[in-house]
């Protein structure tokens, strides 16, 4: 696997690319890792990191090198780029050697960085390997759509480069049904493309007392609400609403908290907007072995975005709301694959309307039955739907069959889709 995301970093990408791996590992499978040292979503290399690059370590029955990027410190659209380029050159190496010397019987890249990903299905081709690309975010319509690029030259021909990437794999998966479209729209055939969703760890994450060591921290007690955003705290989530909805609810409602949970470059501005309101709190990003307590502590969890970001990605963080049995209010347009998750397991809101999100926040807040049922049906929906052992072992499965077929001329891409059966929708017990 190339992806320049992975453990240690907790959050996004690189906690699904390291469950993979391991996962492989403890079937049998021999996984070598690719990737840069831990960033996110600090933006900020650790210091015992810096000497280490090129140096390969076993991490869960892992053999994981680590290549050296570009980080910066604050990261516009122009850095972003310059960030995933120096990934893609500095994994070219490490990336030959092992594909020339081991001779893998199957390549997996993940976007973040398509950057990288070119070279992959390019060398799988060189040395007889299955290629596989896994979507884990549409990097470029996500820089476009949400203004961190805007060269429409500079669109075009990026695009172009997506297109012929995207076709030079032999499968390409992602973690929607509204992603699956997309790729679908960008020229991608349907019997390349299968949808493999993120996951949760159900028995982890699972409903619990919302009377927390977090509540007592921050000094609420029974009769006060929570209102909870845990995750990176970057541009495309539009919490800036959740901010402005806290300040224009602060005297009316004053029962009601907001609690953000975690990092990353807009945390400053948001912690700014937020100064002197004593019903904004914020927390810094919370260890694996607290991340179930911090989501018990929440009334109800809030997805906020943009609208320009609308369909981009299925966050992942849903999956574990739904696992703690709390309800979410979710800003996302009717008919996408975000509102039809959310749907009966919490409130729908169009993305950007901050009035709207005022509203559904009273709503629940004053409603402990709707709560109460959404809440459970918030669970139902993570154990058919997002159980990570599941997912997990299906995905491998299929994964492995690349291996198997690697000999032959070709695999059956249909094959593929019904081994995978759209992990999301039949991942049950």
């Amino acid at each position: 696997m190339v992806g320049i995301n992975y453990a240690p970093d907790l959050i996004g990408v690189a906690k699904y690319n390291a469950e993979l791996c391991e996962s492989l590992a403890a079937e049998g499978h021999d996984v070598r890792v690719i990737t840069a040292p831990p960033y996110y979503p600090a933006w900020k290399t650790p210091t015992d990191f810096r000497s280490s690059y090129f140096r390969s370590k076993w991490i869960g029955g892992v053999r994981v090198r680590r290549a050296p990027i570009y980080v910066p410190q604050h990261p516009s659209g122009a850095k972003r780029l310059v960030h995933h380029a120096s990934f893609a050159l500095s994994s070219a190496v490490p990336l030959l050697i092992d594909a020339l010397s081991w001779r893998p019987d199957v390549m997996i890249a993940v976007a973040p960085s398509l950057m990288s990903a070119a070279l992959v299905s390019f060398v799988a081709r060189r040395v007889g390997a299955k290629s596989w690309l896994h979507v884990q975010d549409l990097e470029v319509d996500a820089a476009f759509d949400l203004g961190l690029l805007r060269n429409h030259s500079l669109r075009k021909w990026m695009l172009r480069a997506e297109a012929a990437i995207l076709k030079s794999f032999d499968h390409v998966s992602t973690i929607s049904e509204a992603m699956l479209l997309r790729l679908a729209i960008k020229g991608l055939a349907p019997n390349k493309a299968l949808e493999v969703r993120n996951w949760i760890d159900t028995s982890a994450i699972c409903p619990g007392s919302r009377m927390t060591k977090y509540r007592q921290e921050l000094k609420l007690g029974d009769d006060d609400i929570v209102a909870l955003y845990s995750g990176t705290m970057s541009h495309k989530q539009g919490l800036e609403l959740i901010v402005e909805a806290a300040i224009k609810l602060e005297h009316s409602h004053p029962h009601i908290h907001f609690i953000l949970a975690g990092g990353g470059p807009r945390k400053k501005r948001l912690e700014d907007m937020a100064s002197g309101h004593a019903n904004v709190h914020f927390l810094g990003l919370q260890p694996n072995e607290s991340f179930n307590e911090l989501m018990a502590t929440a009334d109800f969890h809030l997805i906020p975005q943009k609208a320009a970001a609308a369909d981009l990605v299925l966050p992942s963080k849903l999956g574990a709301i739904f696992a703690s049995a709390r309800p979410v209010i979710a800003m996302a347009e009717e008919g996408t694959g975000l509102a039809a998750e959310v749907t009966g397991a919490g409130i729908v809101i169009p993305p950007g309307d901050s009035s709207a999100l005022e509203v559904a926040i009273c709503q629940l807040s004053e409603a402990p039955a709707l709560r109460r049922r959404c809440g459970e049906e918030g669970r139902k929906r993570a154990l058919d739907r997002w159980d990570r052992r599941t997912i997990v072992r299906r995905w491998a499965e299929v994964i492995a069959g690349q291996r198997s077929s690697s000999e032959k001329e070709g695999l059956d891409p249909t094959a593929v889709n019904d081994n995978i059966g759209l992990l999301g929708e039949d991942a049950v017990r």
